[in-house]
């Protein structure tokens, strides 16, 4: 610790006018005593226990405390001593021996069995509506199973299996540094396998590569081959063949017909006997919850969910008593260009697209000393039967946006309703459909809680907090970016990488040398300035997967300045702030005024947690990181002053059963109690620091409302989506402000709005369209949105 400060104080900041430079100071470098200690192992959290409230048998019985201390392994490496022999020629094939050795299970996928379980032979003997018994013959209805069998998946192939992990593994031995894994997490993992129960992963999904590197992972790990339900839409049909032989699904078009489609019956009861299938014979399956960072729409992937629809089925209906879920994390120093653009192409992805972009990864890497590290975390898994049992009594009643915010914005109130908001931007598929109204709920809360679950346990990366200190702190990066490390770590986060300081800053640097530049002023000075233009909205993006971290206080942070925003001057000095008291009451009215403004794909919050419990964790990590003191009001008792306190008539003793007028509910001393703002020396920097965190996400929903008077309305969704980026562009061009210039966030901008009442959807001969509400036609309504939403925005 104090070899860091030492080197803190070495770093010495040079400003400039523009405020976009950091200087970085080399003196000290060569001290022996360079690597920072919460890198070295020791103090890294384990990160990735399952809830407590809705699966406490899990989080004691899944749970082992002894793998802390198992370390980390990098996958990709493979050596001589990873086979069982050795040799000269041994070293150069083992990548080859070692495809071989690996262990794959024979393949348990009967096709018969598929047609032989219930649903589809309720189908065949016509028992059910749209089967055989309507009209169609028994055997043209089997030969349909079979063909829709075919499109789902195919028996993996063992040797294309060890073929294709080969050359994988080359790939990414010439594109990877290292691909991190804990052993620890892996073990866990692996035992809750032995228990008997299938494993289903629940995964982010950063990009194509993921659905190739995790059941590589796993194979070489000794779980055999993952099934990895893929999307029908993004592949092309040569494509869709190598991946169902690699152990891919598919699901197929007919299943999204409306419910009186008898096409869209069978393949529904296809696609459900194939899952139950996989889980009697306990193959593992991976599910993708989170659509891909460059797709349009909603974070939450709306196929996901209907795959884990089919998995809640199968356990709830008694296929298999029980299943694991495991929530999984796929970071990355930084997603290759070409395995983004991919994304981006209307066409689905082909072999020779795939084969180009691997190419072009390879070449565009190809003799760089940085090259890219990854690291892949394995939460606690958790049954899904103690999910399904526990979670239905943490249901309540919600109200949407228009009813919870609208109000407020306009004036017409100033009490938020005490009930949560419901936000569902994933549209409903077929197979979730097909289930009840409870069981579709169901299936969409638990979506949300592991997607919550896998984002708040995923590493930060090295480049992620390179890019938010470029952006966001403008100072010396030496001392700033072990701060910022100690904080992740300190919030119970971790991170992905390790080692000497020096060589940290070098390979964020190196990896983001696209959107800045590095001047050498003198021996020993190095300046770093930001390259001005839509580059900045890449390190914006980069800068977002530090926002999980610090959420709870940046929500805060915006809150109090919403509070403080019609007291003092916006630029008002610190000292000035710190004079106003803060009562509980309101600090709690602006947090949940912004909880209900941010989309919900940003809090991520766990449903089983309401928003009141959120206000008061959010009030906790203010007072915890120095923000917020708790002041004694003039002429009230001090908190700690026991002397000459006496019971009153509401503490005496009642007789036994008598729970009315609990005392337990008596908050009054509690609603009375008031804050002002800490005058530490760090914390102006820290507050602005925080709030700049959500600005970006602000700023573009406080623009979209200034267009609400310049945009051309009615229009298709993605016609005002593309007139508001247009506009974001322009803005960012005159302002210099170009982290809000982001599609996704003038989609987020306009859901919001439309949940909220701003926009409405109307159907027209031509599809959906959007229309300005009567309710905010008026410029005045428009700027009363505008200033609610700029309230909380510190510039």
């Amino acid at each position: 610790m104090a070899t860091m400060l030492e080197g803190r104080r070495q770093t010495q900041p040079r400003s400039s006018p523009s405020g976009r430079e950091t200087s970085l100071r080399s003196s000290g470098f060569g001290m022996k005593l360079e690597a920072v200690t919460p890198f070295l192992g020791k103090y890294r959290p384990f990160v990735g226990r399952c809830c407590q409230t809705c699966t406490p048998k899990s989080w004691e019985s899944l749970f082992h405390r002894s793998i802390t201390d198992l370390g980390f392994c990098s996958v990709i490496l493979v050596k001589e001593e990873n086979t069982r022999f050795r040799g000269w020629l041994v070293r150069r094939l083992c990548y080859f021996l070692w495809s071989l050795e690996q262990h794959i299970p024979p393949c348990q996928d009967a096709p018969q069995k598929i047609v032989e379980s219930t649903g589809v032979q309720n189908l065949l003997s016509g028992r059910v509506p749209g089967g055989a018994g309507e009209g169609q013959a028994p055997d043209l209805v089997k030969k349909e199973v079979q063909r829709i069998l075919g499109h789902i998946q195919a028996s993996p192939r063992p040797f294309l299996v060890r073929l294709f992990s080969w050359a994988l593994l080359r790939f990414l031995n010439c594109l990877f540094l290292n691909v991190q894994l804990h052993k620890g997490q892996m073990k866990m993992v692996q035992k809750a396998a032995q228990a008997g129960s299938p494993l289903v992963l629940l995964s982010t999904h950063k990009t194509l590569l993921d659905g190739i590197l995790l059941p590589f992972m796993l194979l070489s790990q000794g779980l055999g081959v993952l099934r990895v339900a893929w999307d029908s839409r993004a592949c092309s049909p040569a494509l869709r063949v190598l991946l169902r032989k690699l152990g891919g699904l598919f699901l197929p078009p007919e299943a999204n017909l409306s419910l009186d489609s008898s096409e869209g019956l069978l393949a529904r009861a296809v696609v459900q006997a194939v899952i139950e299938q996989l889980l009697v014979s306990g193959q593992p399956l991976l599910i993708f919850l989170e659509e891909p960072p460059e797709s349009p729409g909603p974070r939450l992937s709306a196929l996901g969910q209907a795959w884990l629809g089919f998995v809640v089925q199968a356990v709830q209906v008694g296929i298999v008593p029980d299943a694991l879920l495991v929530p999984v994390a796929v970071t990355y120093d930084l997603v290759p260009d070409a395995l983004c653009d991919i994304y981006n192409a209307s066409a689905p992805l082909g072999l020779r697209t795939g084969a180009l972009a691997v190419l072009r990864s390879l070449w565009s890497h190809w003799g760089c000393s940085h090259r890219i590290c990854s690291r892949v975390h394995l939460a606690q898994p958790f049954s899904l039967q103690e999910y399904i049992v526990s979670a239905r009594s943490c249901w309540g009643g919600r109200q949407t946006l228009e009813q919870l915010l609208q109000p407020i914005v306009l004036g017409q109130c100033t009490a938020v309703p005490d009930t949560e908001k419901e936000q569902e931007w994933t549209p409903i598929t077929g197979p979730l459909l097909a289930l009840k109204e409870e069981d579709q709920l169901l299936v969409r809360r638990l979506s949300c809680h592991v997607l919550s679950a896998s984002v708040g346990s995923a590493a930060v990366m090295s480049t992620a907090i390179m890019a938010t200190l470029l952006l966001f702190k403008h100072q010396k990066l030496l001392g700033e970016f072990s701060w910022l490390t100690e904080e992740i770590l300190l919030r119970g986060f971790d991170v992905g990488f390790s080692g000497q300081l020096r060589s940290l800053l070098k390979h964020s640097l190196s990896l983001l040398r696209a959107h800045v530049a590095l001047l050498r002023i003198r021996q020993g000075d190095l300046l770093v300035v930001l390259r001005p233009g839509p580059g900045l909205t890449q390190l914006a993006r980069l800068s977002a997967e530090l926002l999980p971290v610090f959420l709870s206080e940046a929500v805060g942070a915006c809150a109090v300045r919403g509070l403080l925003a019609g007291r003092v001057p916006p630029q008002g000095p610190w000292e000035l702030q710190g004079i106003l008291l803060l009562s509980q009451n309101e600090l709690y009215r602006q947090i949940l005024l912004l909880m209900h403004l941010l989309p919900q794909d940003v809090l991520l919050l766990k449903p089983c947690q309401s928003s009141y419990c959120y206000c008061q964790e959010v009030l906790d990590r203010l007072i915890q990181c120095g923000l917020l003191v708790a002041e004694e009001t003039p002429g009230s008792r001090s908190a700690c002053d026991t002397g000459r306190q006496r019971l009153s008539r509401k503490l005496l003793w009642k007789p036994s059963g008598d729970f009315t007028d609990s005392d337990s509910d008596d908050f009054e001393e509690a609603e009375g109690r008031y804050f002002r703002l800490s005058q530490q020396s760090h914390c102006p920097d820290f507050f602005l620091f925080l709030c700049r965190l959500l600005s970006p996400l602000l700023k573009a929903f406080a623009q979209a409302a200034a267009f609400l008077h310049q945009g051309q309305l009615p229009d298709t969704e993605s016609g005002y989506t593309e007139q508001l980026f247009q506009f974001l562009q322009a803005t960012a061009q005159e302002e210099g402000i170009f982290e809000c210039a982001d599609p996704k966030l003038a989609i987020s901008a306009i859901w919001t709005f439309r949940d909220l009442g701003v926009l409405q959807q109307m159907p027209s001969p031509a599809g959906p369209r959007l229309h300005l509400s009567p309710t905010f036609a008026s410029r005045e309504n428009q700027q009363k949105l505008e200033q609610f939403i700029r309230q909380f925005i510190c510039s």
